[in-house]
């Protein structure tokens, strides 16, 4: 009996000591929740009882060396439901399918989801968003918002790109810069009860968005609209493929002007600039959009042509192998190797010094004067002056330098090259190489980013841009200037002349492959005026039809954008010059 109550007690106090153990850890834990963790689980509580919705931040201003806004913001609505605070599920139903002109099926899916907040539609217009408030609806929240809106439609589409409907930046500056445009989105934070239904009386928190910077570029409002002008009338009058043309300064790589007709609407860049048969797939409109979007003076290469003879004499030049008295024999033809390779001229300019050669753009002199260069040199040319390199152009895609290696540069592929073929470079890599050889020798950066401020015009970031070794002495850049401004008074270039300007430069004729196409690029680029270049102007027209010559058909195209941005530049007009060119007119 005794041992038998001794182990009662025995039992009884390890029960004791459990049950003392247990509400002691129930009691421990307690305080360490209430007082550890009182904070961290406050705030879970309170977050089950708030309703968040977003604020979007105003997207910042491109605008243009004139202070014309390219890339705005419109005020829109975005329009969403809330499950629990729907009094009338049908007067809403009713309310946004009349004002949304969006099917029942589709309205009355989100109206009816459980969920603390269904988004119905984004980006509707200001006015529709006031007439669905003012239904006074239990339910429907009417938040403001940003949607990108481009004022000019078309203008520099492939330049400015556009954004996405998370206010991002898809294509262009709008990308290349979104860092500096985009700005915080703020929220605004209301408080519900444990059924979702939001709490009379409590108001709402609100964290307001911070504005993204806005974006001042080199781009010329009125420059872009010369050259599009001019772009789009060469692209009915020939019925090209497409047209592209740069302005830029040849200075310090500002671009003034990018076009690539045809442009599409930036406000409605899903929809495409032409019609499409109704069995298009979703992947191949995808793969048409691309293309509509590319920009073709720094996505898309292209054998230059004879514009890519200032190359090849700028490094004869410096290589010391030809003189501007040379002289050299055309008949038509010149045999490299087993090849014969044509002049344009098929009878031949027959005796010229390199002066005439390069006004005639004639293939066998620079097939000689590539000769004279060597594959080693002239490669090694090719490269110093940049063309194997990308631009560092500040906006997305741009392609590299499609070039033979140095080891398969035999004297065919040479010769070719004297004479910009058999290789190929972008419209851009062309006018940036071309400028270092025009203003003294130093290649620049071409761009269109100057400088980031605020909504109050306080300059948050300038930006700078290298500006390279000279590349060529002076010495070559002063006979570049003279040989291309005879090009232009006196050689192939002569329909880009303009009496009372002095212009420089040179025309291009080239074919794309496959030669079997029968399709060719017709280009000239110019620069004014001759002695001191401020603006250069790149050409290319795209697979014209019937006369495809670059002196015929893309210099004048030059010239009309010369005539109107010459003037305002404010490069002075030699009156003198000009009487005496239209008394030589006269007696001609």
């Amino acid at each position: 009996m005794h041992r038998y109550k001794t182990f009662n007690r025995k039992k009884s106090m390890i029960v004791f000591l459990a049950i003392l153990f247990v509400m002691l850890f129930l009691v421990g834990r307690l305080v360490y929740l209430m007082v550890f963790c009182s904070e961290y689980y406050g705030t879970k509580a309170e977050d089950l009882h708030e309703r968040e919705r977003d604020i979007k931040a105003a997207r910042g201003k491109i605008i243009d060396a004139t202070g014309t806004v390219l890339a705005a913001n419109k005020t829109v609505c975005t329009i969403s439901v809330i499950h629990n605070q729907i009094e009338d599920p049908e007067a809403v139903i009713a309310a946004l399918v009349k004002e949304l002109g969006i099917s029942e099926e589709k309205v009355r899916a989100r109206v009816e989801k459980v969920s603390s907040i269904e988004r119905i539609k984004a980006n509707v217009d200001k006015e529709t968003g006031e007439r669905i408030r003012a239904y006074g609806l239990s339910g429907i929240k009417v938040d403001e918002d940003y949607k990108r809106y481009y004022p000019f439609d078309s203008l520099a589409s492939k330049v400015l790109g556009f954004t996405g409907g998370d206010n991002q930046g898809i294509i262009g500056l709008e990308v290349k810069y979104d860092e500096y445009l985009q700005g915080k989105n703020g929220k605004i934070l209301t408080l519900t009860d444990a059924r979702g239904v939001e709490i009379e009386n409590a108001g709402e928190t609100r964290l307001d968005p911070i504005d993204g910077n806005n974006l001042h570029i080199s781009l010329d409002y009125n420059i872009q609209m010369y050259a599009q002008q001019a772009a789009s009338k060469a692209l009915k009058q020939k019925q090209a493929d497409s047209v592209s043309v740069i302005v830029m300064n040849p200075k310090n790589g500002e671009m003034m002007a990018m076009v690539n007709v045809p442009e599409f609407n930036l406000n409605e860049p899903f929809t495409l600039n032409y019609e499409v048969p109704e069995t298009v797939t979703e992947e191949e409109k995808q793969n048409l959009l691309n293309q509509m979007w590319r920009n073709q003076c720094i996505n898309d290469t292209y054998e230059p042509g004879s514009t890519f003879k200032i190359i090849t004499t700028a490094a004869a030049l410096e290589e010391g192998v030809v003189s501007l008295e040379d002289s050299f024999f055309c008949p038509g033809y010149i045999t490299v190797e087993d090849r014969r390779i044509r002049c344009h001229k098929r009878t031949g300019h027959g005796a010229e010094d390199f002066v005439h050669g390069i006004m005639n753009s004639c293939n066998p002199v620079f097939i000689d004067v590539g000769l004279r260069i060597g594959a080693e040199n002239f490669y090694e040319y090719f490269s110093s002056f940049g063309l194997l390199k990308k631009t560092g152009i500040d906006l997305p895609g741009e392609a590299a330098t499609i070039m033979h290696a140095k080891e398969n540069i035999g004297l065919v592929e040479l010769a070719t090259m004297s004479f910009g073929q058999s290789f190929q470079i972008t419209p851009v890599q062309l006018v940036s190489t071309v400028s270092a050889f025009i203003n003294g020798g130093n290649r620049v950066t071409p761009h269109f980013g100057v400088a980031v401020k605020d909504n109050e015009g306080n300059t948050v970031e300038t930006f700078s841009y290298e500006t390279g070794n000279a590349i060529v002495g002076t010495e070559t850049s002063e006979k570049i200037r003279y040989l291309l401004e005879k090009v232009v008074s006196e050689g192939g270039g002569s329909k880009a002349k303009i009496a009372g300007y002095s212009i420089g430069g040179k025309t291009a004729t080239s074919q794309t492959l496959p030669r079997s196409a029968n399709k060719y690029i017709s280009s000239f680029l110019g620069f004014a005026p001759a002695d001191d270049p401020k603006v250069l102007v790149l050409v290319v027209i795209n697979n014209p039809q019937g006369i495809y010559y670059g002196g015929t058909i893309a210099a004048p195209v030059a010239k009309e954008i010369f005539e109107d941005i010459l003037p305002y530049l404010g490069v002075e007009y030699d009156e003198e010059a000009a009487r005496e060119a239209e008394t030589e007119l006269a007696e001609y």
